[in-house]
């Protein structure tokens, strides 16, 4: 008999980057299963028309990852409104391309900044609320590409196996404490990270936030750790790692997984790159 999905009605959950695409959908998502939701995010304003546009009672906080004391407020004021924390999920991101040699030491700096100090900042702040009640769930959004290399993302990529490998060694720290982790890995999403990208064949074609959102709800309604979008992408992950490097690159560029990012059209990226670059390592840009 298969097991009854955990209720989420009335759980509290913080999300990060919470304001547009995924981190906007898994809000929806939750508000609709009776959560009580915060968003943060550095963009304030989009954050609050965010909120006002879900409804659920929704709050909309200011949000700097990259600033711990900024984390910390943001999760103090969420208790503060909705209760105490019962599920994080470390959402925000930044995703810049290019050829790795071409690469500035500031954009480097910017996504390490972002996407790895921001989700061990928002875990160990979690952390610090889940292990005294024995009770909680982190969520860490990472990507495909923290299990393969991708050319043209050398440092997201290295960024997102960042975030899989420290998310397996926290599951591995608080086994038996009641707390859950799980680790989001999806193919590209169509939200504006991705505009301009090479769609790849098969399972490694665009899906969509609200599919991420599902995933997300469904891991904490049956908690499980590794949640791969698509879930049939899980069984070419694993296939992947036992073939030879050869076989396994030949694989990948059959499918095209080699030129998602390094054949992306930088001019349909203009404005996205843009927006990401004007942010300083201390700040934010999702």
């Amino acid at each position: 008999m298969a097991k009854q999905p955990r209720s989420l009605t009335g759980k509290v959950v913080a999300i990060t980057g919470g304001a547009r695409g995924i981190g906007r959908a898994t809000a929806a998502a939750l508000v609709r299963k009776g959560a009580k939701v915060a968003i943060g995010d550095v963009d304030v304003a989009l954050a609050e028309r965010t909120a006002a546009e879900l409804g659920g009672g929704t709050v909309a906080l200011a949000l700097d990852v990259t600033d711990r004391d900024s984390f910390e407020r943001f999760l103090d004021e969420a208790e503060e409104r909705l209760g105490p924390l019962d599920v994080l999920v470390n959402n925000a991101g930044i995703m810049q391309l290019g050829r790795f040699a071409d690469e500035s030491d500031a954009t480097a700096a910017r996504q390490i900044d972002i996407n790895l100090h921001g989700v061990i900042y928002g875990s160990k702040l979690a952390l610090a609320r889940f292990l005294p009640r024995r009770t909680g769930h982190l969520v860490n959004i990472a990507s495909t590409a923290g299990k393969a290399g991708v050319p043209g993302g050398a440092t997201y990529s290295a960024t997102k196996h960042a975030v899989v490998g420290l998310t397996e060694a926290i599951r591995g720290e608080i086994r038996g404490s009641g707390v859950e982790t799980s680790v989001v890995m999806p193919v590209p999403v169509n939200t504006e990270l991705a505009t301009g990208l090479v769609r790849g064949r098969g399972l490694t074609a665009t899906v969509e936030p609200e599919q991420v959102a599902d995933a997300i709800v469904e891991a904490l309604e049956h908690p499980r750790h590794d949640v791969y979008v698509p879930k049939a992408i899980a069984a070419g992950v694993r296939f992947g790692a036992l073939l030879p490097r050869r076989a396994a690159e030949a694989i990948g560029r059959s499918a095209k997984t080699d030129r998602i990012l390094a054949d992306a059209d930088l001019s349909a990226r203009t404005a996205y790159e843009q927006r990401a670059a004007q942010s300083e390592p201390s700040r934010e840009a999702v």
